[in-house]
């Protein structure tokens, strides 16, 4: 029956895990235990996303998708894998595009689709259903990441008060995005010695996606950012601890005072924070940690750079990914609205 595959795709958010999956996930020496006692079929279902899927963003994203698909056949009356056919899997695609967008159709789409490949790789399916399903259609060549023009960016920075850690910490975070054009991911799981001096400029030692090791110089704002947070923490003598970590707040003589919590700084948290900055300085532009990283491709583009060292600086594959973060445009075509005058 597939009803016993519909819980398993949540075991990759750990806040959704029922008590026995929980106990199942907790090491993973008992894990691997588990998994050896299940059946064939459902030990196969676990390798697809132990196994073959690596990247616990992407791990996280097929559980969600691969959970809400399985939940959907439920409701529709599928109640084994060797029923579900390609009209399923069509269905649920047109019924997720009408209601959200189509990279999260083509997304859905896609998680289903490998993760029948890897079932029918081994014969616990004999097809694919969603081999033979094709996507909506879609095609950008502009992307939809809100960015920042450079007066804003510097209004940002230096709105920020620097006589608290937390307002170190923060400038810090958002100079080395900006500057570095790293993914927040990377950013977050800087350590203290992946920041070291060549050639009289501190660089960093970025861990950018596909486990791509990227170093980048700094820029000398953002160098003057990280040292002055690193000196304020503490924490040029602590080599492998995370350079942006969570604060804590303790009352010590009934004074609030803040420290370290040892703890890398979560996305959602970074999150959560740049956009509170960006409020508390003025600025209504709704965004998001990615915003950083196109608005210092956009002004190193602005500023004679070329697109091919722009992809190298930002550890892309293509240079049509990067012109994705290329708003130069956009100034131009506010330029032309303007010429409207009634």
């Amino acid at each position: 029956m597939i009803m016993s595959f519909i819980m398993l795709p949540i075991l990759f958010d750990d806040s959704q895990l029922p008590p026995s999956l929980s106990v199942l996930l907790a090491r993973r020496a008992t894990t691997l235990a588990e998994l050896a006692g299940l059946p064939p079929d459902q030990r196969r279902f676990f390798e697809f996303f132990l196994v073959r899927v690596k990247n616990p963003n992407t791990r996280r994203a097929y559980g969600r998708a691969v959970a809400e698909f399985f939940g959907w056949l439920g409701t529709n009356g599928v109640g084994r894998l060797a029923d579900i056919q390609p009209l399923h899997v069509a269905a649920f695609i047109d019924e997720i595009a009408a209601r959200c967008s189509i990279p999260t159709a083509k997304a859905r789409l896609a998680a289903i689709r490998h993760l029948f490949d890897w079932l029918t790789a081994g014969h616990v399916v004999p097809v694919n259903p969603a081999h033979a399903v094709r996507g909506p259609s879609y095609a950008i060549e502009r992307g939809k990441t809100p960015v920042l023009t450079a007066a804003e960016t510097r209004q940002l920075l230096d709105s920020i008060d620097t006589d608290t850690l937390a307002g170190l910490r923060d400038r810090a975070l958002i100079a080395t995005m900006v500057f570095s054009f790293a993914r927040i991911g990377a950013v977050t799981a800087l350590a203290v010695d992946d920041v070291f001096t060549q050639d009289r400029r501190l660089h960093l030692r970025l861990l950018e996606k596909r486990n791509t090791h990227h170093v980048m110089p700094c820029h000398h704002m953002l160098e003057a950012c990280l040292v002055a947070w690193l000196e304020r923490a503490g924490l040029w003598s602590q080599p492998e601890a995370p350079i942006f970590q969570g604060l804590v707040r303790s009352r010590i003589d009934g004074q609030t005072v803040w420290r370290l919590s040892g703890r890398r700084l979560l996305q959602s948290n970074a999150f959560t924070m740049v956009r509170r900055r960006t409020l508390a300085a003025g600025i209504a532009t709704p965004i998001c940690n990615h915003t950083f990283r196109a608005t210092g491709i956009t002004a190193y583009l602005k500023n004679g750079g070329t697109l091919e060292r722009a992809k190298a600086m930002a550890a892309h594959r293509s240079t049509r990914t990067t012109q994705l973060y290329d708003r130069r445009s956009d100034e131009a075509t506010l330029d032309d609205i303007e010429k409207i005058q009634i």
